[in-house]
């Protein structure tokens, strides 16, 4: 009971200082984190979910320097099967939000995975179905009805991590169906829209995004090479080859696949890559054109690497990429916080020198 009091006098709080802002408050972001496996991508419940991100989680954030945080939210977390709200869920998210705006931080509510959509699913009604798009519709209009007592200037919305779609035009229309609802009641909320396929940076020429909609913010992730990155990751065909990686450089040499079998090595060169600063530089061209096309921000929502390889030769990979992306004038958040691509661990001791070198000067 005390803690839905003190919810309630907090999101008052909010509606007051709400109509307080401008509608044209800017939503100004430069370096972030994704708060991943927290309420998204995880089974835990009760205390154990509620004790894994904190208060404290926030506060050393902000202490880091960041400016804003992504928080991945999951369909099954927040309502259940039948389309119940999952109350203890909906206190968890308010409170993140409530930390953040103490702590002086932005925050990004990343609708990530729905059940009729899952970036690495082989199959995902979503595309087929329009009862389940209306759902996601559904889902958006309960968010933004949860949410927009939030000043524009602080919280955003991104209507879905990762699409992907076999036809980039079904997720065009998707984008502008979502769109159109939420713009009904909140016209000058900041809306991070990605592009199909992963939100790669190769798909940016297939995006359609609304005209003349300039609360858009655009988004990319970013993991390439994805032999160097994603070196070793139990979930990608990757998995089975434990031999060194490279950056910058030839990801990985014919001396380096000399004692595997075969059908590892011939994996392996599948990803083989010479890569440096200037392959991402090349790489990040189309997103750059198409944001300055449509003079709209861009945002790198997503990249990092799992620490599985040479220490030296993933912090260069870190320094590149950051340097890029200020040097390019793109907002970013790197994937995680407390996960296996994390800056921090479970007890919040620093992971690998990680917050020095994204801090950068």
């Amino acid at each position: 009971m005390k803690k839905n009091l003190t919810l309630l006098l907090l999101s008052f709080i909010f509606l007051f200082s709400c109509t307080q802002d401008s509608k044209k408050e800017p939503f100004l972001i430069k370096k972030g984190v994704n708060i991943s496996h927290w309420l998204s991508q995880s089974n835990r419940r009760g205390a154990d979910r509620e004790l894994f991100f904190t208060h404290e989680d926030v506060k050393l954030i902000a202490s880091f320097g960041y400016d804003h945080i992504r928080l991945p939210i999951d369909e099954e977390q927040l309502w259940d099967e039948d389309g119940n709200r999952e109350e203890e869920a909906f206190e968890l998210l308010h409170n993140a939000i409530n930390w953040s705006r103490e702590s002086d931080l932005r925050i990004i509510i990343d609708l990530h995975i729905i059940r009729s959509h899952h970036f690495n699913a082989e199959i995902r009604p979503l595309w087929t179905d329009p009862a389940e798009q209306e759902k996601l519709v559904n889902l958006w209009m309960q968010l933004s009805d949860e949410l927009k007592i939030y000043p524009n200037g602080f919280l955003a919305y991104e209507i879905m991590n990762e699409a992907v779609a076999d036809d980039p035009n079904d997720w065009n229309k998707l984008i502008a169906l979502v769109l159109s609802e939420i713009r009904k009641t909140e016209p000058n909320r900041k809306i991070v829209v990605g592009s199909n396929m992963w939100q790669s940076v190769s798909t940016f020429n297939d995006l359609v995004i609304p005209e003349n909609d300039e609360n858009i913010i655009l988004s990319f992730h970013f993991y390439h090479p994805f032999a160097f990155t994603h070196h070793m990751a139990s979930w990608t065909s990757l998995k089975d080859y434990t031999g060194p990686v490279h950056y910058p450089g030839m990801t990985i040499t014919e001396a380096d696949l000399a004692d595997v079998s075969v059908d590892v090595a011939n994996t392996m060169r599948e990803h083989v890559k010479n890569y440096n600063r200037d392959s991402m530089i090349s790489d990040i061209q189309m997103p750059l054109n198409f944001a300055r096309e449509h003079n709209l921000p861009l945002y790198c929502g997503e990249f990092g690497c799992l620490p599985t390889m040479n220490l030296k030769d993933m912090l260069l990979w870190y320094s590149d990429f950051v340097s890029v992306l200020e040097e390019n004038g793109v907002a970013w958040a790197n994937w995680d916080y407390k996960g296996s691509f994390g800056i921090v661990n479970g007890d919040l001791t620093l992971k690998n020198n990680l917050v020095e070198t994204l801090f950068q000067e």
